[in-house]
Parts: C-alpha cells; sequence; structure tokens
C-alpha cells in the first residue's frame, strides 16, 4: 500500500507543477519585443545586487574544492526557445558534483522507466543529511523498503550501479555523453578534483558497501562508488548548467542544439524529485521561496527548471551549512521573483 501512495503522490506533485506552470506562463512572457530585455535587465540587475555578497565559504571535506576561486560569480539563463541570456562570469568552471545526481537519475528512468527507480530506490526526502548512513538504516529497518531518493548519496552511488553497460568504461562514456547532450557540448572531467575526492570518499565507499548489504547495488559497489566520484567531478560553467536545466524544461529537448536528450514523459518524475529532495536539508525552504525544482551542487552550483519557460543556473562556491550556494540561491530567487516564473504565483482576481 505504501509503494501504490507514494506512485499517486509522486504523480500528483507533478501533475500540480505542469498546471501551475501553464497557468504563470502569460505572466512570465512579457509583450513581444519585450521579454529580451527584461530577462538580461532581471540578470545584469541581480548580477549587481548580489556581486559584494560574501557569506559562506568554500567546501573543505574535498580539499581541491577549498582552492576554487571563491569569488567566481556567474548567472546564465536559457529559455525553451533557445535564448541565452548571461551576466558575470559564464566562463569559469567548477565540478558539478550532486547536480550530476539529476542526469544519471534521468538516464537509469530512460533506460528502465521512472517505476523502476521508484521501486528500488524510492523518491521520498530522507529528512537527513545527504551523506547520511543513519538514512540507509532507516529506511531498510523502520520504513521496511525503498524510502529513499536519488539525490541523497545512498540512491545516487545506488542509481549510478544502474546504468547499463557491459564495462566499467562503458558505463562511463554512456554517462559523460548523456550530460554533453544535456549540456549541449562534450564535457570532460576535472582530474585534480576526481583524484582529490577519490583520496577522502571513504564515506561515499562505506555508504555504497552498506547499500550493497541491503541488495540496492546488485554487484560491484566500489566500481559504483568510484564512477558516481567521477560524474560529481566533471567540469561545468553556468552557461553548461543552465543549458541543462532548459533541456528538462523544454520536455527533454535541448533548446540550444534542438537535439532531444530525454522521453518528454519522463520529465515530470525528474522535476518532482528535485522538487522535494533537491536542496538537501533546505529543500522545503527552497521550494517554498521559488517554487522551482531545483539542485544544487557543493562545488557551488545551483540549477532550477521553470517548466515551459526556462532553465537557470547560477555559480558561486560559497555555501551555508546545508551545502548549498549562498550567492546562487539568492540571485536565483531575486530572477525569478522578478520574472513572475513561480508556478504557484497567481495574479489576484
Amino acid at each position: 500500500m505504501r509503494t501504490s501512495h507514494r506512485t499517486v503522490w509522486v504523480s500528483a506533485v507533478a501533475g500540480v507543477a505542469a498546471v501551475a506552470s501553464v497557468a504563470a506562463f502569460s505572466a512570465f512572457v512579457p509583450a513581444q519585443g519585450g521579454q529580451d530585455q527584461s530577462i538580461q535587465a532581471a540578470l545584469n540587475e541581480t548580477h549587481a545586487k548580489f556581486k559584494d555578497l560574501k557569506e559562506g565559504k568554500n567546501a573543505d571535506y574535498i580539499p581541491a574544492l577549498a582552492k576554487v576561486d571563491p569569488n567566481i560569480y556567474g548567472i546564465a539563463l536559457v529559455t525553451v526557445d533557445g535564448k541565452v541570456y548571461t551576466a558575470g562570469d559564464i566562463k569559469s568552471e567548477v565540478s558539478i558534483q550532486s547536480i550530476s545526481k539529476v542526469f544519471t537519475m534521468a538516464k537509469v528512468m530512460e533506460e528502465q522507466g521512472p517505476e523502476f527507480i521508484e521501486k528500488t530506490i524510492g523518491v521520498d526526502a530522507t529528512g537527513m543529511r545527504f551523506n547520511s548512513i543513519v538514512s540507509v538504516e532507516f529506511s531498510q529497518k523502520a520504513l521496511g523498503g525503498p524510502e529513499m531518493n536519488s539525490l541523497v548519496n545512498p540512491g545516487a552511488i545506488a542509481t549510478t550501479s544502474m546504468v547499463k553497460g557491459g564495462t566499467r568504461d562503458a558505463v562511463w562514456t554512456s554517462i559523460l555523453g548523456y550530460y554533453s547532450d544535456f549540456a549541449g557540448r562534450p564535457l570532460s572531467v576535472n582530474q585534480e578534483v576526481f583524484k582529490s575526492e577519490a583520496e577522502t570518499n571513504q564515506r561515499n565507499q562505506a555508504i555504497g558497501a552498506l547499500m550493497y548489504a541491503y541488495g540496492y547495488i546488485k554487484s560491484k559497489p566500489e566500481q559504483a562508488t568510484d564512477i558516481y566520484t567521477e560524474q560529481c567531478s566533471v567540469n561545468v560553467n553556468a552557461k553548461d548548467l543552465a543549458t541543462m536545466a532548459a533541456t528538462l524544461a523544454a520536455g527533454g529537448k535541448n533548446p540550444v542544439t534542438g537535439k532531444r536528450v530525454m522521453n518528454a514523459k519522463n520529465v515530470p518524475y525528474v522535476l518532482a524529485v528535485m522538487a522535494t529532495a533537491g536542496l538537501y536539508d533546505d529543500s522545503g525552504k527552497w521550494l517554498y521561496h521559488t517554487g522551482l525544482p531545483a539542485k544544487s551542487g557543493v562545488g557551488g552550483g545551483i540549477i532550477a527548471v521553470a517548466p515551459g519557460k526556462f532553465g537557470i543556473a547560477v555559480i558561486s562556491p560559497r555555501l551555508d551549512d546545508a551545502g548549498n550556494s549562498v550567492r546562487a540561491q539568492r540571485a536565483i530567487q531575486e530572477i525569478v521573483a522578478r520574472l513572475h516564473a513561480n508556478p504557484y504565483e497567481v495574479a489576484a482576481r
């Protein structure tokens, strides 16, 4: 009965978001001819507003991330018709980190269907830290089954293990190619970050072993953890991330390249998990203020998706205590408000 309830709930979340998005579309799009100016102005003014914000600090549990320039600050917005708007530094690259989880989850949904993710990992927020081992034990022993999600580390490592491929190289080539299709250009791994993370990921190795012990990972837990570590080390800039988000906003078709990357019917399931678990412990606060599915990474990036309208990304490495970029949160919230892009915003009648 629990599984049936989750299915109805996730479908309802996706459905409500889609209906609300359509209702809000007219509020987002100004009169023809003014859209370009209003979007660019929103980005420019927001970039200036938070340019001197210095709150938070770089992640340092991965040594290479502590060395990233904390002053990187770039904003990009890509509409579903392929228009690209930017402000600030969109050339500097950071490691994608946990934002990668969204696209590996999407990959497994494409290969095996959204129901597979729901039944084997789960689609519920854990209410615990993103790298919690207790959440695995609680899901298994107290809840009696898959009650996690693919956007926290235990679920993410298990999800990576589910990507099809006969060899490690085949799995990795498939994942990196998929990310590149979303970004609209060939992406590559930051080898310094990969090495640094691989040398300090003992907790994730333990999580992988536990997920294997409980049957979430069927074989080769060490390989799953290693590939997961490598996917988190892929380099991206703000435009890459915005294009990836816009591909989801456009129903799985990259609006810049025109390539269909994902089946449109699977996109709502991805967005539903992003909405409930995308910003770690603060996912509820994020949804409360923006109404948009989103995902953060400890490299300093955040993506958000306005379905049917645009994808937006901000990179700024200084994080809050939950592991989310302080400046990226503020900037996206500001732009969403300026563009009236919150799908739950309804004009007074």
